[in-house]
């Protein structure tokens, strides 16, 4: 199995699916835990130096922190009824409680904070969304904490790609540090699919193929991202879901588009595929 892939568990104690640290992941600023909790839980979170952002993915819940209290939000019981998430984002140096008031699938997203934002909820109407590309490579977004919204590191988006759809494509990656042109930016996947026995394929590769990895990605699984380039390809019959978690030394997303591939942005493909021609 490959080392960037990161299988769904059962849950433990806490109720924890996934957790990606930066030690397991061989970089420096990126984790992330996913939760499956059970009505009446509570989930107690220890302070921490990261900023974080709590996604729920699907179910209600009260989040209190020792700065604010965010009672029985959540409208949508999983992801799939694609209704805008609500977050909070929490401030660094904060513990953290959950009180999950339905069945509750839990984000919670992390990379370094400096203490410079409060803590605040991310109710559905601040989150925006998008589609992203025509014809077979069309996908629709939620930017729940984006780089125009105040983050000291995290960037946190949502995305739908209908069955036979490709996304994270045209291939593009974000790994050298060279703003205003590419940004070096760690980035996890956490993968949801409709129906639940489906799968979608994501690669992971660079321009010389010292890394190439072809992965068959499972619900829940987690996906990372060290470097490369990164597309993800469903199959007919089944969804994909998928949650990005951001982060590195430059809060901005500037990526390169693979040169092969880049012609699909053409504007006869675009045309094409979006019924104007």
């Amino acid at each position: 199995m490959s080392q960037l892939l990161s299988r769904y568990h059962i849950p433990d104690e806490q109720g924890r699916i996934q957790r990606i640290t930066p030690e397991k992941a061989g970089w420096q600023y990126v984790g992330f835990e996913a939760y499956q909790l059970e009505a009446g839980t509570t989930l107690s979170l220890a302070a921490s130096d990261n900023e974080r952002c709590l996604v729920l993915l699907g179910g209600k819940a009260t989040v209190t922190t020792p700065k604010a209290s965010f009672e029985h939000i959540g409208e949508r019981m999983n992801p799939f009824e694609r209704k805008k998430p609500y977050a909070v984002y929490v401030s660094s140096g904060e513990t953290i409680t959950v009180v999950a008031h339905t069945p509750l699938e839990l984000a919670v997203c992390s990379a370094p904070g400096q203490g410079t934002y409060p803590t605040r909820l991310i109710a559905p109407q601040d989150v925006d969304a998008e589609q992203r590309g025509y014809g077979n490579n069309r996908r629709y977004v939620h930017n729940i904490l984006p780089e125009n919204k105040a983050a000291d590191s995290l960037l946190v988006v949502e995305v739908y790609t209908d069955e036979g759809c490709t996304s994270s494509y045209p291939s593009h990656k974000h790994d050298r540090d060279d703003p205003p042109h590419e940004t070096y930016l760690e980035e996890t996947y956490y993968h949801r699919l409709n129906p639940p026995q489906g799968f979608c394929l994501q690669r992971v590769y660079t321009d010389d193929r010292s890394l190439d990895e072809s992965m068959a990605v499972y619900d829940k699984d987690v996906v990372m991202v060290p470097k490369g380039y990164h597309p993800v390809a469903t199959i007919a019959g089944y969804d994909s879901y998928y949650l990005n978690v951001m982060a590195g030394p430059t809060r901005q997303w500037r990526f390169s588009w693979e040169s092969d591939h880049q012609w699909i942005n053409s504007p006869e493909y675009v045309a094409k595929h979006s019924g104007t021609v």
